[in-house]
């Protein structure tokens, strides 16, 4: 059976009514069912109920000129009720009680992460390390993080003859080796003074070595700030990597997804996203809610801080999320594990930042101004927003990648209607 099917909840959280009435559409032939595997509960096809829901109850944010809606079914994330759920699982719980690796098997292979003891620890290969370290070595100080990422990723490809086999397990093996090898490789920032450059740049101190056994949060922390890696930081760090994991079909996923229904290996759909994710709109976008906190505290007042970021971008940035009617959860989840850990001024200057932020929007802190607040108050440059969404969005698109390997290949094919001069 197709996974392009959706469930009855699913069916009615699209169409923005109760099961009930789904199944009266059903029965006044408005729409078409089919019976699922287990002989008992209903499955609709996403592209008749995403027309319906054209038709009838469109959603806010489609009625963009312009804007195209893909609908697709997949197990791996939900949206419901302003809850992001990972395979069944609140995102913020396992954000709380988990680690990146365990919650990337999970999203990967479905394995409950309560019963994956001890948690996988992910080694980068001694060879493709090096030529990792000889590739990020010829790139200019100024190349911008996710351009790091994406050559090394390109790189690893070509020495990897084998990442042509697409199965489930073959796929995870090559993902776990190669956010290990991304993490390993990725150059120290600088950090200290904060800085909003959008690449950031790449500090002259010595390279920091992985330890043996440490976690991806534990490797990647001392490549983005200075400041001591106590346990609670690091957790703080694993859980922004944990939120920031998947998130639905955000514009970075529909583009590995793209390339996985061509039957692309794994290094070529991680490309795809970093292509996407680079944009000022998706990874970048903690680089604005990061200046606005710079300045708040070098004009020593949120408020004008807050109207700077209002004047310059038409927005505040980092408030507000088109798919969640009140707030997004991630960004509370994080902002709830950082504020205990800074200092007294950082915690006041952010409360702030948040006070102003919230009055002059009428909208909730979304995780970009979460991960930008991680990134400041613990001295990390601007870049680092980026690398942590970078890292993190990895595990999300090989899980939408191996969930495309089991469907039918180049199933996307989008028409476009032509508006040019006629053909003469």
């Amino acid at each position: 059976m197709s996974r392009n099917l959706l469930t009855t909840a699913q069916v009615a959280a699209r169409l923005g009514v109760k099961q009930s009435t789904v199944y009266a559409y059903v029965s006044r032939g408005v729409l078409g069912r089919t019976v699922a595997e287990d002989g008992r509960t209903s499955r609709f096809d996403a592209g008749e109920v995403e027309e319906l829901a054209r038709r009838g109850r469109p959603r806010t944010d489609s009625r963009r000129v312009g804007a195209v809606d893909v609908v697709l079914s997949t197990s791996l994330t939900s949206m419901v009720d302003d809850e992001l759920g990972y395979r069944g699982r609140r995102a913020v719980e396992l954000a709380r009680s988990s680690s990146f690796e365990v919650v990337a098997e999970f999203l990967w292979s479905g394995a409950p992460p309560e019963l994956v003891d001890p948690p996988p620890t992910w080694a980068a290969p001694a060879e493709d390390l090096e030529m990792a370290r000889a590739v990020t070595a010829a790139l200019p100080t100024a190349s911008p993080v996710t351009e790091q990422l994406a050559v090394v990723t390109a790189a690893l490809a070509c020495a990897n003859p084998l990442r042509i086999d697409l199965q489930p397990e073959a796929v995870r093996r090559h993902a776990a080796s190669l956010i290990a090898t991304l993490v390993d490789v990725l150059p120290p920032m600088a950090s200290g003074a904060p800085s909003s450059a959008p690449g950031g740049r790449r500090s002259r101190r010595a390279r920091p070595e992985a330890p043996t056994g440490s976690s991806v949060a534990e490797r990647l922390w001392p490549r983005l700030t200075n400041e001591p890696a106590s346990p609670k930081r690091v957790r703080v760090l694993d859980a922004a990597l944990i939120l920031l994991a998947d998130h639905e079909l955000a514009t970075s996923t529909l583009a590995a997804r793209l390339a996985a229904s061509t039957r692309a290996d794994p290094y070529a759909v991680v490309l795809s996203g970093l292509g996407a994710v680079s944009g000022l709109l998706q990874g970048a976008a903690g680089h604005a809610p990061f200046q606005m906190l710079t300045d708040a505290r070098s004009l020593g007042s949120p408020e004008r801080a807050v109207a700077l970021a209002l004047a310059t971008h038409g927005a505040v940035p980092g408030m507000g999320h088109p798919l969640y009617a009140e707030a997004d959860p991630r960004a509370a989840c994080l902002l709830d594990l950082l504020l205990p850990l800074v200092s007294r001024g950082d915690r006041a200057m952010l409360e702030g930042v948040l006070v102003a932020a919230q009055a002059t929007s009428r909208a909730q802190p979304n995780i970009d101004l979460a991960t930008a607040a991680l990134a400041f108050t613990l001295r990390m440059p601007s870049a680092a927003t980026e690398a942590i969404f970078a890292v993190a969005r990895i595990a999300g698109w090989v899980a939408h990648a191996i969930e495309e390997y089991g469907e039918a290949p180049l199933r996307f094919r989008t028409r476009a209607l032509y508006d040019g001069p006629a053909v003469g």
